[in-house]
């Protein structure tokens, strides 16, 4: 579509919710010599907590616009313009829903818009959409949430019984330029204090009220307790704000776009999400995954984190935007003709194939290419189990009978640490003048204004310091005594494993209550580059043992005694290529990503004291742990 427009903006026009609430929204508007043209067009409409004037939003207009949309910018009550409710509890707000119905039919009334509206939006900008379509508004017509989570409980505060870390950052990162504090310089000071001391604080657990200075924020302090105590799946979770899967019957019947990364810490979300949209609506829906951490991708780099997957991985901003035209152009303006019937409705990044040597940015060539399906997860997957054996291999054949468990030592005082992986970001402030931080505050976002405490993406499973939890000797974590690594023979065929899968354990541990972890590492053979190999992290998750029979309830562990745990992980696609091998990692932390277990069996986030667990895992023919892989026939 070529480009016929110009602009103009209508700032801050304060629109009344049904509760009299007003938001502040910035209307972009077709014009040509500075002057609105006549007519009706179609609507990009975004909501979101961060600013609306910020360039990864005014930049929506600056491309949809003079190809003849209206693009409408909507702070979220309680943010930014638009005016206090007191009742911004981060993702948990529960005002979100209504009031984005409420943006949507006002938008359709003006004489300006067509009454069409596709929405947009990255993260808490895709959350927005989702509450707006379980509250299915007339005239919202598609929607492309990216990067989305849809479960609270599972894929965004906790996941497998655990607290996530990022969220714990995140709340700073909201009470920074929240209302209760942005007149105070005193109180946002010590917002980014807290940010500076990010790393003792993480240490300084449990948490609890008054601790640090979400007290100024008193809903997102809140916030951080339901999140870290609520370790049990109860009424708080399953609120329509917090699990929208409960409500999925109730979502509009209109075209999706769902796009996510495998570095991402929604895939699973996001994937589930287009599974259950295809299979309710009548309308078509669409999935896309690529190599791509959280907002990955709208980069401009064909690496992720330490790992490089060739340049057809790269999609940017512009790619972005040209694949949201495409998709809106068929629902949105009067003349829109849909979908064609014969375009696949799934494309997915298959990760693999490269050389294995160092690119000339310092990278690991993994490569990969992109591949078009028809169903998600794919039909001609094979469910193909891995046994974990005693002597540390990896393999089809089921164990042994009466074959040794192997066992470890967990304390809680020195966990694993996070090697990259699947999570938004944890970023500190470096030491500074707050005063000049406070002068630039307003012109760069608060991510411009960090660097990173961890990164997320896929990384060599080695400890250094550029990880954080990491000590002397920094070791490579399968050489942990607190690690346990299984692992195949160097393949003699390719391997590829493209969907979800679960790690099925028998543990025993001497505590009440511990937790263990499940990786999935794509080790690369040894090479000029790489002398010691490269363990490359897939994806990973958790289970804490007294949640072993389900969310709902605790049931604490009879030290000694074997019990199945399921982990649940993360979809991917990668080929493990000829002489790589399929690896199985097992151990009791993964922090900071995941908060540690202190193995005493105290109420969740109350805990006392530490104590040191001995874990038992068993290889044996009558209690068979192993994994369960998407295999994808050659």
């Amino acid at each position: 579509m070529s480009v016929e427009y110009g602009l103009v903006i209508s700032k801050d026009v304060m629109v009344p919710m049904r509760d009299g609430v007003r938001l502040a929204f910035d209307i972009f508007r077709p014009a040509r010599d500075g002057d609105f043209v006549d007519g009706a067009f179609p609507t990009i409409m975004l909501h979101t907590p961060y600013d609306k004037t910020d360039k990864r939003y005014t930049e929506i207009a600056d491309y949809f616009v003079p190809r003849g949309y209206n693009v409408v910018l909507i702070d979220l009550r309680d943010r930014y313009k638009s005016e206090a409710s007191g009742v911004y509890y981060h993702a948990a707000t529960p005002h979100t829903g209504r009031d984005g119905y409420d943006v949507c039919e006002w938008i359709a009334a003006q004489p300006w818009s067509n009454g069409r509206i596709g929405t947009v939006g990255s993260s808490y900008g895709a959350i927005t959409q989702v509450r707006t379509a379980l509250e299915a508004p007339p005239h919202l017509t598609a929607i492309w949430p990216d990067v989305v989570p849809t479960n609270s409980f599972q894929n965004q505060c906790r996941e497998g019984g655990a607290m996530q870390g990022h969220m714990f950052w995140a709340l700073f990162i909201h009470a920074q330029d929240a209302q209760d504090v942005r007149d105070d310089p005193a109180k946002t000071d010590e917002v980014w204090q807290n940010l500076r001391d990010l790393r003792q604080l993480f240490r300084a657990t449990p948490w609890h009220r008054g601790q640090t200075a979400l007290r100024h924020v008193p809903p997102l302090e809140e916030t951080l307790i339901d999140y870290y105590t609520r370790g049990a799946y109860d009424d708080y979770w399953s609120r329509i704000e917090h699990d929208y899967t409960n409500y999925w019957q109730q979502h509009a019947d209109i075209p999706g776009t769902f796009s996510t990364g495998w570095y991402d810490p929604f895939p699973a979300a996001d994937s589930e999400y287009f599974a259950a949209m295809a299979a309710k609506n009548e309308a078509p829906q669409r999935l896309v995954i690529g190599p791509w951490s959280h907002v990955g991708m709208r980069g401009d780099s064909s690496f992720c984190h330490d790992v490089d997957f060739g340049p057809s991985s790269v999609w940017g901003v512009r790619r972005y935007f040209e694949e949201q035209l495409a998709f809106f152009s068929r629902w949105l303006p009067d003349d829109a003709a849909g979908q064609p019937e014969a375009e696949a409705p799934v494309r997915i990044f298959v990760m693999g194939g490269g050389s294995g040597r160092m690119t000339a940015e310092g990278k690991l060539d993994h490569g990969g290419h992109w591949r078009e399906e028809w169903e998600w997860p794919l039909e001609r997957r094979v469910e193909t189990p891995y046994y974990l054996q005693s002597d540390g291999s990896l393999s089809l054949a089921p164990p042994a009978a009466g074959a040794a468990p192997r066992r470890f030592t967990f304390d809680p005082a020195h966990p694993v640490p996070t090697i990259g992986g699947l999570y938004c970001s944890i970023g500190e402030l470096p030491a500074g003048g707050a005063g000049m931080e406070q002068a630039w505050a307003r012109f760069l976002s608060p991510v411009l204004r960090l660097r990173d405490l961890l990164t997320p993406g896929p990384a060599d499973q080695k400890e250094s310091p550029a990880f954080y939890g990491s000590e002397e000797p920094y070791p490579r974590l399968s050489a942990r005594p607190d690690v346990l690594v299984f692992q195949t023979e160097p393949l003699e065929q390719a391997v590829e494993v493209t969907g979800p899968m679960t790690v099925h354990l028998w543990v025993s541990s001497s505590a009440l209550d511990t937790d263990f972890t499940a990786k999935l590492v794509d080790v690369h053979p040894a090479n000029e580059d790489y002398p010691e190999g490269y363990d490359m992290l897939l994806n990973d998750s958790i289970i804490r043992c007294r949640f072993r029979e389900g969310f709902d309830r605790e049931v604490l562990l009879e030290p000694g005694v074997p019990v199945p745990v399921t982990i649940t992980l993360p979809p991917t696609s990668n080929l493990f290529d000829v002489g790589h091998r399929i690896r199985v990692d097992v151990s009791s932390s993964n922090w900071p990503r995941l908060d540690v277990n202190p193995n005493t069996g105290e109420p969740i986030g109350r805990h006392t004291h530490q104590v040191v667990a001995e874990q038992t895992v068993y290889c044996d023919a009558e209690r068979p742990s192993h994994i369960v892989l998407p295999v994808i026939p050659a």
